[in-house]
């Protein structure tokens, strides 16, 4: 007799954490994992706002389960500006990192069997707490504008009626695709015509390589709720995330994370709202990651082109992936024990498949690559590595 429960039981493993024991080896090169640069973390001016923070002894305290109020309101300025409107700061919940917004916002608004849009190839972490409140998932496919809202048009025509539509709008986890503006209205449409909220999980808009990040979803309708994160233009380990949405959404979260963890870390809190609200400073900081990332992005690119010229790549315009594609059907789930061996880790692209029953495609001969980790001289390294493995059919 089994000790877990029926929803234990239904978490489906994660690949890409099962796979960072693996590529947490010091001989190889990780493209797996979407771990930032640590390179271009601000050590020093995290120390500096972490020694402030501790003169004050509130910050060694238990916290608001919303948020201290200081980080409310700078979080809700960085939205407002991000909207180009109003986000209230009461509108405003700090949690511990954008995964726990996801799991909260999951158990707050629906019940099992209630049926929820995905995208395809999803976010695993997104798979795993939709389907650990047990959702009936829907995917709808992804092309190169981001998810095909034509597609769930029809659907939505046909009968359909999802509690939610997830989506990572901006440069997909893992595909690496942008949602269109045009598509952006259609979903913010839609949502106000068939009654449903769309959760836009948007950790990586600050990363568009061009300085401007894509308009939210959310700027073109109230059925949005937005999620976001630190973790990938500050620092993993503040674990500061946050969710803003209907008011009656924030205080279900509310309730519920006072049952998880009462509170975010003060202390981590008191160091991100300084971060947060020297504006100049972040401002130059986010550029300075923008930059590097994309020569990062470019390195990868381009060695895939020479070294792998059979392999089709997305082309990023920021964030922090590239999907792959082998046209010769290379399963790369079978290719990745060779790739480990040669030095070289990523994630098979089965594992951000939506139907784990799938015994043909399912992305079975595409791969999610971070390149964002590394500098450009050891990216290419990386591919290299990953080349001398892949069958000659595939170059």
């Amino acid at each position: 007799m089994t000790l877990l429960s029926t929803r234990a039981r239904a978490v489906r493993a994660s690949a890409i954490r099962d796979l960072l024991t693996l590529t947490a080896r010091p001989d190889v090169l990780s493209l797996a994992g979407g771990l930032p640069a640590a390179d271009l973390m601000p050590r020093e001016r995290i120390a500096a706002a972490t020694a402030r923070a501790l003169t004050d002894p509130a910050h060694l305290q238990y916290s608001p389960t919303t948020g201290t109020d200081a980080l409310r309101a700078v979080l809700a300025a960085h939205e407002s500006e991000r909207l180009g409107r109003p986000v209230p700061a009461d509108r405003t919940v700090v949690t511990t990192g954008s995964q726990q917004a996801l799991d909260l916002l999951a158990r707050t608004l629906l019940d099992p069997g209630d049926p929820v849009v995905v995208e395809d190839p999803g976010y695993v972490g997104a798979l795993q707490v939709l389907q650990a409140a047990g959702a009936e998932l829907h995917p709808v496919p992804l092309d190169e504008d981001g998810m095909c809202v034509d597609v769930l048009a029809d659907r939505l025509a046909a009968g359909l009626r999802p509690r939610l539509v997830h989506t990572v709008s901006s440069f997909h986890n893992p595909r690496g695709v942008t949602l269109a503006p045009e598509r952006r209205r259609v979903l913010a449409g839609l949502a106000d015509r068939y009654g449903f909220l769309v959760v836009e999980d948007d950790p990586y808009g600050l990363l568009a390589f061009d300085g401007r990040p894509p308009r939210p979803v959310a700027a073109h309708g109230e059925r949005v709720v937005r999620l976001g994160s630190t973790s990938k233009v500050l620092a993993p380990a503040l674990r500061v995330g946050w969710l803003t949405g209907p008011a009656e959404v924030c205080a279900g979260v509310e309730r519920l994370k006072q049952l998880t963890d009462l509170c975010t870390s003060s202390l981590t809190q008191a160091i991100t709202a300084e971060l947060l609200a020297d504006t100049a400073w972040f401002a130059r900081h986010v550029a300075r990651v923008r930059t590097a990332t994309a020569e990062r992005a470019a390195a990868f690119t381009a060695a895939v082109a020479e070294l792998l010229p059979g392999v089709e790549s997305t082309s990023p315009t920021g964030g922090m992936f590239c999907w792959l594609t082998f046209p010769d059907g290379t399963d790369t789930a079978e290719l990745l024990p060779r790739a480990l061996t040669a030095g070289v880790g990523y994630v098979p692209g089965a594992a951000f498949a939506v139907r784990e029953d799938v015994s043909a495609g399912g992305h079975a001969a595409e791969a999610r690559c971070c390149f964002a980790t590394y500098p450009p001289g050891t990216v290419r390294e990386a591919v290299r590595r990953l080349a001398s493995v892949v069958p000659v059919a595939a170059t």
